[in-house]
């Protein structure tokens, strides 16, 4: 049989290998040596910076363009790596677009930014293939902490703790480390297996255990971790799935979208990977972004992304937007799903369009179904497994401060806990900033 991208139902092998491997090459290939060159020299190296405000890990973001335009690209990677331990990764998957970038100034007047993410890749990924480790341990401290989660967030707070000479175990209910980094980012943004890599180089920093396929509530209880540790910070991420809770969506062939991503950034063959013809994604976020834009690259011959606002109140920037259509990918504003239909497997989903009525979403009447052979759900993660005895609020763990919980002992950072946007970037602050806290807190200093 001849597999195509008009090949009805999910099956796989509808590109070449030769396709596929274009498909998924880097999404920003890394800057040459004269071109991050020509790049540094663009930047003003403004005093009162704006792009290192609008930084959450606040990078000193002149000082490292201007070493990089100096001839030291290493020395560049120390000052990143000073505030933000994981800034390959952040390099690569950060929405610079609406976060340091949309602010500078050359943005400003020419409309065009100085490629602050593209040169802090250049420089980071200099450092890195040097096989060195730019920090050292402090003296032992006697002091141990239990990090649970091995997302950005865990994996910040353990680096800045094992620094200060704390021995840090971290707990992971995944197989891999890496958390969203490696599970939940789009293959084309993080390429060569990069989220292990950054890992190990991490690691090298010492003080540090890693013990996967162990869950908080399954195989450990917070409680044992107080017992046991002088501290803990759980970072566990968001790891349950909001329902859509509408006829038919038990068929199959419908799923959650960051399974989807799952099993795409961990298989070994990409060939073999499973993809429906006409795919619908629901959700307005980067989840439903990613997992549309690599249905099209895996070659689904339709991808429709239904939202049920307006097109301008979708979570994903307008630069992810404009990539998706540009990859193919359909964009239908105002649409509530409101039922999938098939017999046992996904032929359609319906939806009902939308409008905003006094700022409250109100449904239409008119309807539209879109055939499908397969649907993922983009509609938000929600925190599962959460001890009892934290208080939350809004669904995720209540903080305070540098992630103080209701728990003397206790810190969370990252999208589990409350505090800002749910950005690899975000976390990695959290993370770091908890982890001077514990410190602080556990040396009697504060």
């Amino acid at each position: 049989m001849n597999i195509s991208p008009r090949t009805n139902g999910i099956t796989a092998g509808r590109l070449t290998e030769d396709e596929l491997a274009q498909n998924f090459s880097d999404l920003h290939p890394p800057l040459e040596k004269h071109e991050a060159h020509v790049a540094a020299d663009r930047c003003y190296f403004c005093h009162d910076a704006p792009c290192m405000t609008a930084c959450p890990t606040s990078i000193d973001i002149p000082l490292f363009i201007r070493q990089i335009a100096t001839g030291t690209p290493e020395a560049a990677a120390k000052t990143i790596f000073d505030q933000n331990i994981l800034g390959g990764m952040c390099a690569r998957v950060c929405p610079t677009e609406t976060l340091c970038e949309e602010v500078c100034v050359r943005e400003i007047a020419e409309g065009k930014p100085v490629e602050i993410g593209r040169l802090q890749r250049y420089a980071t990924d200099r450092l890195m293939a040097q096989n060195t480790h730019p920090f050292e341990r402090a003296a032992p401290t006697g002091k141990r902490i239990a990090v649970v989660g091995a997302g950005p967030a865990g994996l910040s707070c353990a680096h800045r703790l094992a620094m200060k000479g704390h021995e840090v175990v971290i707990l992971d209910a995944r197989p891999k480390p890496g958390g969203l980094n490696e599970y939940g980012i789009a293959s084309y943004k993080s390429t060569e297996n990069f989220a292990q890599a950054e890992i190990d180089w991490l690691l090298r920093i010492g003080g540090i255990t890693i013990e996967p396929g162990t869950a908080l509530g399954r195989d450990v209880t917070l409680e044992a971790l107080s017992s046991r540790f002088d501290a803990v910070f759980i970072g566990m991420g968001l790891n349950g799935v909001n329902a859509l809770s509408t006829p038919g969506e038990g068929l199959a062939n419908a799923r959650d979208a960051v399974d989807f991503i799952a099993d795409l950034r961990q298989a070994e063959d990409l060939q073999s990977l499973p993809v429906g013809r006409n795919v619908v994604v629901i959700g307005g976020g980067m989840t439903a972004i990613d997992a549309a834009v690599q249905s099209r690259l895996l070659g689904a011959e339709t991808v429709t992304v239904a939202y049920r606002r307006g097109q301008d109140r979708m979570a994903a920037s307008v630069y992810e937007q404009q990539l998706a259509t540009a990859s193919g990918v359909r964009i239908l504003a105002n649409a509530q799903p409101v039922a999938l239909h098939g017999n046992d497997a996904l032929e359609a989903v319906e939806f009902e369009y939308t409008r905003d009525v006094d700022g409250r979403l109100t449904g239409t009447g008119e309807t539209i179904r879109i055939p499908a052979d397969q649907c993922l759900r983009a509609i938000g993660q929600t925190l599962a497994g959460a001890p009892g005895t934290l208080d939350l609020s809004g669904g995720k763990i209540a903080v305070t401060g540098a992630g103080r919980t209701s728990l003397p002992g206790v810190w969370a950072g990252g999208d589990c806990a409350t505090g800002g946007d749910d950005l690899t970037v975000t976390a990695v602050a959290e993370g770091r900033d908890a982890a001077e806290d514990i410190h602080t807190t556990l040396m009697g200093e504060g």
